[in-house]
């Protein structure tokens, strides 16, 4: 797949070929969807908790006799039909983890890049180059590329001054290329690649890369 690469002035300045084995790949809805399942069940905490009428401290004293009143006999203040008393079938902490393998997260991943890429929403930037950061900067950059909702941007490696750049313009966040994963793209409409992240990507989820392993462990 031929793609244009832009500089920072927003000019196509050279065409590239990127692997279909990672940006050429069918939509497979379901992996997706398992996935990010997955990845929102593992954010979860699974503090939250409740206590039982026998948690809750208070006297185990009978209330007030039990006949005579006009009143529902009662046997305790603990009770949750009262108010501080416990709770009935509440909340307890538990884990909520569910476990991805790793095939099928590679796969989902791939997915929803190539997804990107099919629809026109990938774009690819030579480099940024900033000398300090600057948000003035990344608005022109952003401006000059069409950029005018929610973009993901990803670079080979942390760069700080692409990070300080970016963080006070709303719905734009960045990442590297190795922590890229499947909720933070489709949050996103647009995702703003490096040439080099592009390649990153490449080798940590092409084939080339099973081949790598293959041929290492040898």
């Amino acid at each position: 797949m031929q793609v244009p690469v832009y500089n920072v002035a927003g000019e196509e300045i050279r065409k590239i070929k990127i692997s279909d084995d990672v940006f050429g790949v069918s939509f497979n809805e379901a992996a997706v969807h398992q996935v990010m399942v997955g990845m929102e069940a593992n954010a979860r905490q699974g503090t939250a908790s409740t206590k039982t009428r026998g948690e809750v401290v208070g006297s185990t004293k009978k209330l007030y006799r039990q006949k005579g009143t006009g009143s529902a006999r009662a046997g305790s203040k603990k009770s949750p039909t009262r108010r501080g008393g416990g709770v009935s079938f509440g909340p307890r902490p538990r884990d909520y983890r569910q476990a991805i393998p790793k095939k099928l997260r590679h796969l989902a991943l791939k997915c929803v890049l190539s997804s990107k890429a099919g629809e026109g929403d990938l774009k690819i930037i030579d480099a940024f180059n900033f000398e300090e950061p600057k948000t003035r900067q990344m608005l022109a950059v952003l401006d000059a590329l069409n950029i005018e909702s929610s973009a993901l941007i990803v670079t080979q490696k942390p760069e700080e001054n692409v990070i300080l750049s970016a963080r006070n313009i709303p719905e734009i966040i960045t990442t590297p290329a190795s922590i890229l994963n499947i909720i933070d793209i489709m949050s996103h409409k647009t995702l703003l690649m490096t040439e080099a992240a592009v390649r990153t990507a490449e080798e940590l989820w092409g084939n080339g890369a099973k081949q790598g392993r293959k041929d290492a462990s040898v």
